[in-house]
């Protein structure tokens, strides 16, 4: 009698989007080749898809932890290759997966054969990986100036984090809340980008007040998390308004790029502008932007330079190697220099080599290239998948122990203490 196969995600066919799962594949006959494709749709109906091959044990088994791909969208022992692998014919999009109370859904299947072709399907099993978290609420927040999406856990008291974003998305703060956080995420533009003429620290340092006073929030200060042009208002917001105790900054700039800012109704930072006669053009349609912004160094620049070295805030720069949107490691290697000039030691560097500028939580679709909202045309991220996945992982945890460390709650340094 021929065996049943059957697919497995283990633990659990349900989890949060940043959990790993195993794939186990049973039934199959000894050195059976089979190919396991994984396809999800995001929310505005784009299919990305992905697979590779497979060749059954000894016991007709399978299993992604194991074992490796020989061939399609990866290959090696990669046990959620299926996922960051996942890609879409359409040029450079982005999967966009922001409705976090619907969970990212991917269908996984075992097909007879190798290769993309449509073997016979033998097992299928769809894996719901949800962004937020059993009883972790989602509050829409419209109150004066602070317009954002509130995450808070059960239970508390937690510590308060403020994310940043460059574009609205509630993914990487409902990820977050669901690790213990309060935490509040806000757009840095009010208006269209093209709109924006001028940026205003206040609206932010309101965010940071808002924050405080949740009744779950006990952390005398607030950590900032942003990745882009929304790092650096983070760096911004460090050096000129009281009350931020630790930062996360993501492939940004060590300068105010593009548009002048404002706290208490004066300027407190020149713009570093572009020189776009610079961007790099290449075959796909995407170009490269990375040259494109000024030296902030230069004489005439350095008013826009943020003078971190007056915050008090502890700071963690998390680096690209491979950011083709900006000179990240540049950037960070003059804000080291400049801090250890002055005396400080209130920072830590992690470097990915290999990975481009949209880190961001594990374990989804790797993203070369997208439309850019700010130069309006598709641009390159960088970064090579497999190595950017792997930044990704290693981040998230590194992000999650920085900011437990230097926003602990009071009461949790009190028991530390005894």
């Amino acid at each position: 009698v021929a065996a049943t196969t059957s697919c497995q995600v283990l633990p659990s066919a349900r989890c949060l989007f940043d959990e790993p799962f195993q794939v186990k594949v049973g039934g199959l006959r000894v050195g059976q080749m089979v190919t396991v494709k994984a396809a999800s749709t995001d929310e505005r109906g784009v299919v990305f898809s992905s697979s590779a091959t497979y060749r059954a044990d000894g016991d007709g088994e399978i299993d992604l932890d194991r074992d490796p791909s020989l061939s399609g969208s990866y290959v090696g022992v990669e046990p959620m290759g299926l996922l960051w692998s996942l890609r879409t014919d359409t040029l450079h999009w982005y999967f966009f997966k922001n409705k976090v109370v619907e969970p990212m859904v991917v269908k996984l299947s075992v097909h007879e054969g190798e290769g993309e072709g449509d073997g016979r399907m033998l097992a299928e099993v769809t894996n719901e990986r949800f962004l937020i978290g059993d009883g972790v609420s989602r509050l829409p927040i419209k109150e004066g100036n602070v317009q954002g999406v509130l995450f808070t856990p059960p239970e508390g008291p937690f510590p308060a984090v403020l994310d940043l974003c460059t574009f609205m998305s509630e993914k990487r703060a409902s990820l977050l809340a669901n690790k213990g956080f309060v935490v509040l995420a806000v757009e840095v533009y009010i208006k269209k980008i093209e709109n924006t003429k001028e940026i205003h620290l206040d609206r932010f340092e309101e965010a940071m007040d808002f924050l405080r006073q949740q009744p779950k929030v006990d952390s005398k200060g607030v950590g900032i998390i942003s990745r882009s042009k929304g790092a650096d208002i983070t760096l911004s917001l460090a050096a000129f308004v009281p009350g931020v105790q630790a930062v996360v900054w993501i492939n940004g700039c060590s300068a105010n790029v593009g548009f002048p800012l404002y706290y208490k109704k004066r300027q407190i930072l020149s713009p570093l502008l572009y020189d776009f006669s610079k961007v790099i053009p290449t075959e796909s349609g995407a170009r490269i932007v990375k040259c494109c912004v000024k030296n902030p160094l230069a004489e005439e620049n350095k008013g826009s330079l943020i003078p971190i070295q007056q915050a008090k805030a502890h700071f963690l720069f998390v680096v690209s190697e491979d950011d083709l949107n900006w000179d990240s490691k540049g950037y960070v290697d003059e804000m080291v220099q400049r801090l250890k000039h002055h005396g400080k030691d209130n920072f830590e560097t992690v470097c990915y080599p290999g990975a481009g500028h949209l880190l961001e939580p594990p374990y989804g679709p790797y993203c070369p290239s997208t439309f850019h909202g700010l130069v309006r045309y598709p641009v390159l991220w960088g970064g090579e998948p497999r190595a950017h996945a792997v930044a990704e992982v290693h981040m998230w945890k590194k992000v999650q122990e920085f900011l437990r460390t230097h926003l602990s709650c009071e009461e949790t340094k009190t028991k530390a203490m005894l």
